[in-house]
């Protein structure tokens, strides 16, 4: 094999994760919606439930990450927080318009993700 279909197993197999962890956050945020709606959880329970769901997917994809690299488990692990916390806020920059909504929480949210995913890929 070649480098190039090399980077591009990697690149295939980065963007699978990225996918499954979005759909299981959705997942898990229709769970939330629903609990809501059920039993009418305050805002303070569901802001802990949404940063419950960010560090879970985000251990997640870095323990499946790890288990697949092998080496340096716990850079691949922290890739996928990054990436993870990179991509919701391009999309909460695009659905609010622009960063003043996203800004209050970030870098937690941020430390939060990269930390979680970097110890799911030592985990694994």
């Amino acid at each position: 094999m070649g480098k190039k279909e090399i980077y591009t197993q990697k690149v295939i197999f980065v963007t699978k994760c990225m996918l499954a962890a979005y759909i299981l956050t959705a997942g898990l945020l229709l769970l939330l919606a629903f609990l809501l709606y059920r039993f009418g959880l305050s805002e303070k329970v569901v802001s802990v439930c949404i940063i419950a769901i960010y560090i879970i997917v985000t251990f997640l994809a870095g323990l499946i990450a790890g288990k697949r690299a092998g080496k340096k488990r716990y850079l691949w692990g922290l890739a996928m927080g990054v990436l993870y916390f990179g991509i919701l806020v391009v999309v909460s920059m695009v659905v609010n318009k622009g960063p003043q909504d996203v800004a209050g929480n970030m870098m937690t949210v941020f430390f939060l993700c990269a930390g979680s995913g970097m110890l799911g890929g030592m985990i694994s």
